[in-house]
């Protein structure tokens, strides 16, 4: 038992450094190609919380390849892995968001596996740093061709201000070109982003309580005289309002606030975070874990983004 419990300490721990990996480039393959093996090797004899761990780490390399990378090598190692965990997985849900990963994946290996046929134009390179390259010129980012709409928008549209000098029919023929620049920025937005993507975003669900294995592992502590100076004389139980005495048992959060354990336990019967502070708890509810893990893993999506932006790069392979 003591070997069992080290060597899932071992696997978590590898799995939180794959979690890492496949956010960057240089490892990503790599690290897809150990978490196919862990997979293979381990998933089925992990326990329900390792379970999740894994499919927390195969989200994220979803998530990844949607935000970030668009080699098709890369999507093919995710189509590989997201067919793995399909195949492994029980929770219905689970089940469900890999089968999506699973058809965009195929979509990006299929497009490459069926280019376009090249044109016949003799004339297929372009300047690149002042030389005539070979290879035909790659297509724009969408979101660089929706930044040339957007400013040729704003261009047609500041020339044709009323007020300016201009003929009447100057002002007709600008105020059209911004009109139809603007319509076709709306039409291009759907290529900005990849088939699919919006699948994952869906309200949020409703918030259900704590863990109850996690409630009852709760420390339950001893206020002590020097507890209680510390604290100051004022303490109290912020559910009950009572002020603290010595002896009096409390409850703590993982956040550090205590409460009486009668006074807590209606609460978290209830809800899954702190009456102070809100810092959440764990649950039962794996379908609430998962959009969780899923709203983290866009929020650092997103931070990443804004970064990229301001630092003027694009991740474009």
């Amino acid at each position: 038992m003591e070997f069992k419990s080290k060597d899932e300490k071992r696997l978590e721990q590898r799995l939180e450094e794959l979690h890492k990996d496949v956010s960057k480039k240089q490892k990503f393959e790599d690290a897809v190609v150990s978490l196919n093996s862990l997979l293979r090797d381990h998933y089925a004899s992990a326990s329900p919380s390792l379970r999740k761990l894994y499919y927390g780490v195969v989200c994220r390399v979803a998530t990844v390849l949607k935000t970030r990378y668009t080699s098709p090598g890369f999507w093919a190692a995710g189509l590989a892995l997201f067919r793995l965990a399909q195949s492994l997985v029980s929770d219905p849900a689970e089940k469900a968001h890999l089968l999506s990963c699973i058809s965009e994946a195929q979509q990006v290996v299929h497009q490459e596996s069926d280019p376009p046929q090249p044109s016949s134009s003799p004339n297929q390179g372009y300047l690149f740093e002042g030389h005539l390259t070979v290879d035909r010129e790659p297509p724009q980012p969408q979101w660089l061709v929706q930044s040339n709409l957007m400013t040729a928008a704003l261009a047609a549209g500041s020339s044709s201000v009323p007020g300016r000098p201009e003929s009447g029919t100057d002002d007709s023929n600008n105020s059209e070109s911004a009109v139809n620049l603007l319509q076709s920025l709306i039409d291009n937005l759907d290529n900005v982003f990849p088939p699919g993507i919006m699948d994952d975003v869906r309200a949020a669900p409703r918030v259900p309580p704590a863990s109850k294995r996690v409630v009852a592992n709760l420390p339950v502590i001893t206020i002590t005289e020097e507890v209680l100076k510390k604290l100051g004389e004022e303490a109290e139980c912020a559910i009950c309002k009572e002020n603290l005495v010595v002896n009096d048992k409390m409850q703590e959060l993982p956040c550090k606030h205590t409460f009486h354990p009668p006074c807590l336990k209606p609460w978290l019967d209830e809800h899954n975070s702190c009456p102070i502070c809100r810092h959440e708890l764990q649950t039962d509810d794996h379908a609430y874990e998962s959009w969780k893990e899923r709203e983290r893993e866009a929020e650092e999506d997103r931070k990443g983004a804004a970064n990229a932006v301001r630092g003027g790069e694009y991740m474009y392979v």
